[in-house]
């Protein structure tokens, strides 16, 4: 009879997302060593090796990917009853890890999250910026923050904040010495900057005006992965950014940098809290997601 306990399952996880034995150890109170020996006796017992691991890298087997998809989401439901009994007492507790893109966790913490750990003490929520759309339950997550229309069909959606405008912006000193663009397609003989999703793929720009669209593969100097160094490398006048008018709207209101082709600027639905419809949420989670809804309800009721 097969016999793997919860340390094994915790350890063998826990390397997964950190993708490093000496990472795991860290966060599980172990040592290396003994964290390696848990893992050998873990594939002994399967009679399958779940990690590639070399003097400088830890990467999963095809095999312990696929039990990866498997006991990830069984170990949390056990993790999630556990934290329903500890919150069944007076003082709520438990963890809640959340997959999110950068403007999503900034809203919330300056928003929500300040009453909310005040009042629940013993939760503890952790932010994953990633700019890649992540499978949350394959990857261990409680929830997710992204833009409504990126958010999958079989999530509970919980969206808040403002809706988002994409601008592009230049410097004053960039358009010095190139003429602004009046039309889109004269973005194809500037230098713009473009933005690379942790997947690897390049953002295209998305155009609109009267219901007239426009896809933009923009081409140009620099290729940058963050949305504060996109503001910088527009500011510093190395090109013409594509990005949320929110980031970028006090540099246009004091002319440091220009809002270009105003017509052309489409708006897309804000952000969103998200997690799975189909498995019963933690108690630490809904007592988020009711935070959220109350400083939504709140927000838009000013």
């Amino acid at each position: 009879m097969l016999r793997t306990g919860l340390s094994e399952l915790t350890a063998f996880i826990t390397i997964a997302e950190q993708r490093s034995f000496r990472a795991a150890a860290r966060i599980l109170g172990v040592s290396p060593s003994a964290l390696s020996h848990t893992v050998k006796n873990l594939e002994a017992s399967l009679n399958t090796r779940l990690f590639n691991r070399t003097t400088r890298s830890v990467a999963l087997t095809e095999a312990g990917e696929l039990f990866l998809r498997r006991v990830a989401p069984a170990l949390g439901d056990i993790q999630d009853a556990v934290n329903e009994m500890a919150s069944s007492r007076d003082r709520p507790s438990g963890s809640i890890r959340i997959s999110t893109a950068e403007a999503g966790a900034r809203i919330l913490i300056r928003n929500v999250l300040p009453a909310f750990l005040a009042t629940y003490p013993n939760i503890h929520v952790e932010f994953v910026v990633d700019t890649r759309l992540v499978d949350i339950v394959a990857d261990g997550f409680d929830a997710g923050i992204r833009v409504l229309q990126d958010v999958p069909r079989d999530m509970v959606a919980i969206k808040f904040g403002a809706d988002w405008k994409f601008v592009a912006v230049a410097s004053p000193a960039y358009l010095a010495q190139h003429e602004p663009p009046r039309t889109p397609e004269e973005l194809k003989h500037h230098r713009c900057l473009r933005f690379r999703f942790s997947s690897g793929a390049l953002y295209h720009w998305d155009l609109m005006r009267g219901g007239v669209s426009m896809t933009l593969d923009a081409a140009g100097p620099m290729t940058l992965d963050n949305g504060n160094l996109m503001l910088e490398a527009a500011l510093a006048g190395i090109g013409i950014a594509w990005v949320p008018e929110y980031l970028v709207a006090e540099y246009v209101a004091s002319g440091q940098l220009i809002h270009l082709l105003p017509d052309w600027s489409p708006t897309l639905p804000g952000l969103s809290l998200y997690y799975p419809a189909n498995r019963h949420p933690p108690a630490a989670l809904r007592l988020f997601t009711q935070a959220v809804r109350d400083w939504t309800r709140q927000k838009t009721s000013l």
